[in-house]
């Protein structure tokens, strides 16, 4: 058992590190000698729980598809109102983007190379087909507008991306607090949610 325990933590400090050198310089620079180093590893030695870089951006972009299922059916409980899931899945995720440098490297990764997802359904897709259905059952169950949903979806996606793209900037080395991949994204999320609904802008947003 403890020697299971240790392969775990050598397994997350390993997907950790190499989360931290994709965000810097993308799949194609990327070695395993450098993801090695970062650790103090011999190349050996990571070979044993990885033996190529393409099995550890695959395992990065598999853990993100967990991430994401994880946190939908935290909110989406039997009882829950779907618009309220709709926002809280959105919301949740992009939180948990913002904070984890992991997940951020998975969605590049997917979205950069989309060659490199572990299967046919990669999570963005999954993501957008999850999207579309809590659209549609806001529509139904909550009152929400009538948008295309599928269209909402992509523009909720659209929205992740763009923090995505900001928080590349930090993650590689930008010191800017004012960056919405730094500071809070309540506000950005409410006018957007807010402005789906039809209701006025929330007071935040038009200070």
């Amino acid at each position: 058992m403890a020697k299971q325990e240790r392969a775990r933590r050598t397994r997350e400090k390993v997907l950790t590190a190499a989360a931290e050198v994709f965000a810097v310089q993308g799949y194609d620079s990327t070695t395993l000698n450098t993801v090695a180093e970062r650790i103090g590893m011999t190349k050996g030695a990571l070979y044993g729980h990885f033996p190529s870089k393409r099995s550890l951006a695959r395992a990065l972009i598999d853990e993100s598809r967990h991430a994401w299922t994880s946190l939908h059916a935290a909110y989406d409980t039997p009882e829950a109102d779907a618009a309220e899931v709709l926002e809280g899945v959105v919301v949740g995720f992009a939180d948990r983007l913002r904070s984890d440098v992991r997940l951020r490297a998975a969605l590049r990764l997917a979205l950069g190379r989309p060659d490199l997802a572990p299967a046919p359904c990669d999570v963005l897709t999954e993501m957008h087909g999850a999207l579309t259905d809590l659209v549609r059952r806001a529509q139904r169950d909550s009152g929400f507008p009538g948008h295309c949903p599928p269209l909402v979806a992509e523009l909720l996606l659209i929205v992740i991306r763009g923090l995505l793209t900001t928080a590349e900037h930090a993650d590689g080395g930008s010191t800017d607090d004012n960056s919405p991949a730094i500071s809070d994204g309540g506000p950005l999320w409410r006018l957007l949610f807010t402005a789906l609904a039809g209701g006025p802008a929330p007071a935040a947003a038009l200070s």
